[in-house]
Parts: C-alpha cells; structure tokens; sequence
C-alpha cells in the first residue's frame, strides 16, 4: 500500500516509492527524496502546513503540495516505533 507523504501522521515513516513528474521533482530529488530513501514525518505546524520530515538526519520542511507528489510505501505508523 503507498501514501502520499502529505497524508502520513507525525511520527510515520516509510520509504518513498516514487515521485510524481513536474518542475519540483528535480528540486526533490536533489534535498535527498528518491527512490527507497526511508523518511519520517516530524511534525505539522499548527494549521497542516508546511511538514517537517527527516531524511537521513536532517530536516526537511515541505509544503503540503509538494508532499503530495511523494509516494511511500512500507509504512510504519508512529505507534509501532514504540
């Protein structure tokens, strides 16, 4: 089962599967999201918008639209890291 990024909880993780064709794809790719890089949600701010993800350490913050062309699979929901 795949998700978009922007749907996953704070506290999710997964690996991205692939992400959806466009001008910001590249932009994607080059802050480290490609294919089967493992990435957790961090946290939403107060109204949904922008999240923060990590990714191999550091900390991405991305607008909901651009989340939303990050497909994960293999996904770990928050309550099952603890």
């Amino acid at each position: 089962m795949t998700k978009q990024l922007s749907e996953l909880a704070p506290g999710d993780s997964g690996e991205v599967e692939h992400i959806a064709g466009g001008a910001i794809a590249a932009k994607l790719v080059e802050m480290g999201l490609y294919k089967g890089k493992l990435v957790r949600v961090l946290f939403r701010a107060p109204f949904g918008d922008p999240i923060a993800v990590d990714v191999d350490g550091y900390t991405l913050s991305l607008r909901i639209e651009e989340a939303a062309l990050v497909a994960i699979s293999n996904i770990s929901p928050a309550s099952d890291l603890v």
